[in-house]
């Protein structure tokens, strides 16, 4: 996959933690950043409150919405697995 370059502008206070952080996690700077950049935009998406849903496809989302719950027995038996911190 090629791959291109993004530039980021930060104090040297800023990129001095940066550095001390990629070193202790044995990896370079550049490869740190950008998987802790891409971790911050995972997350940001995964905790969106907000989706828009186009008009076209709505009333296919309430007929998704008003079906009957289905069962799902890999979750009844995660349901009823004992948290490994209380074993």
């Amino acid at each position: 996959m090629p791959s291109s370059v993004l530039s980021v502008r930060v104090s040297e206070a800023e990129r001095a933690l940066l550095e001390a952080a990629s070193e202790q996690a044995r990896t370079s700077l550049s490869d740190f950043m950008r998987r802790k950049a891409l971790d911050a935009a995972e997350l940001a998406l995964v905790e969106r409150r907000l989706v828009a849903i186009p008009v076209e496809s709505w009333a296919a989302f309430e007929a998704w919405a008003q079906r009957p719950a289905q069962s799902s027995p890999e979750l009844e038996q995660l349901a009823r697995a004992v948290p490994e911190w209380e074993k």
